[in-house]
């Protein structure tokens, strides 16, 4: 656990910022197995030709060791100087995966490139100089989750070694609880009591309404084109409060997420009251993006408690 923490910590010394372009003093070059046979090849050749004086030995080790040379060489340029901007997920759920864009633009066509971190990894090439990758990074619980070092490599072209970096990003991803819908019969599906129904008399016509809601007949009689209007039923105002919950903690935010999901959905009008924390009421889809948020960075009574 020490050297894991201390290599960590040294990986993030010579990490690079997103947006900056890879410069040679980040960029670090590791021998692969087979680059290490390679070597051992090619030192056993020499020997060989040493102890034997066998000129087609000093030839192929010397070949040998020349295209270990080059390769190198070009495994280091295929790295140099890329740089790699990251796009967040825009809604993560826990339990879910957070799918994390990565552009990276070289300048110049680049190929194999590899991105790991966080447990994914993902291969792209650079055909024009661009190009994109995706990380599926897990996200196992609600709440602030920082994101994993990534690192950048290539072992192209034979693979003999690994010219690779570290990226870090200082954001964080927000992480939402994982809906978790209820059995409660007070409970109104999503959607439900909404629909422009109930006919609710004629108004004068407006550029854009549609042909089945006009008034043809009145037209005919008087002239004048009318369209027909309808009520709608009226929203619910309501609030949603986590002592009304049941359940532990994490179950009773689950609960309240499923409920901010169903009441936007059906056009309500909902407040929040959480542990500290009270939304006033509203709708549409900033509330529902302010809500989400409240329910991520909530902080349960039991765990303020143990803070104290």
């Amino acid at each position: 656990m020490f050297w894991r923490g201390a290599r960590q910590r040294w990986w993030r010394r010579v990490a690079i910022a997103p947006g900056t372009a890879l410069p040679q003093r980040r960029l670090f070059l590791l021998p692969t197995r087979f680059g290490l046979g390679w070597a051992g090849l090619v030192l056993l050749l020499l020997l060989f030709g040493i102890n034997y004086q066998n000129t087609l030995a000093y030839i192929l080790a010397f070949w040998l060791l020349a295209l270990g040379v080059v390769t190198l060489l070009r495994t280091w340029r295929n790295l140099l100087g890329v740089s790699a901007t990251l796009r967040l997920p825009q809604e993560v759920f826990a339990g879910g995966e957070a799918r994390l864009g990565v552009h990276l633009a070289g300048g110049r066509p680049r190929t194999a490139l590899e991105l790991h971190g966080g447990g994914a990894s993902a291969r792209v090439d650079l055909p024009d100089g661009q190009g994109e990758a995706t990380l599926a990074l897990p996200a196992p619980r609600r709440g602030v989750q920082p994101l994993p070092l990534l690192r950048l490599e290539t072992r192209w072209p034979l693979g003999l070694v690994r010219a690779l970096a570290w990226l870090e990003c200082r954001e964080s991803l927000l992480v939402y609880p994982r809906p978790l819908d209820e059995e409660e019969p007070g409970h109104r599906l999503a959607g439900a009591g909404l629909e422009a129904t109930d006919f609710a008399g004629l108004r004068r016509a407006e550029p854009g309404d549609s042909p089945a809601r006009l008034a043809w007949k009145q037209w005919s009689r008087t002239g004048v084109l009318a369209a027909k209007a309808f009520s709608v039923p009226p929203r619910q105002q309501l609030w949603l409060d986590y002592d009304a919950c049941r359940g532990d903690p994490e179950r009773r935010l689950s609960l309240l997420c499923a409920r901010v999901l169903a009441h936007h959905r059906a056009g309500d009008r909902y407040g929040l009251r959480l542990p500290g924390v009270t939304l006033p009421q509203g709708e549409g889809p900033r509330q529902r993006r302010e809500a989400l948020e409240a329910l991520a960075r909530c902080v349960s009574p039991g765990a303020q408690g143990a803070r104290r």
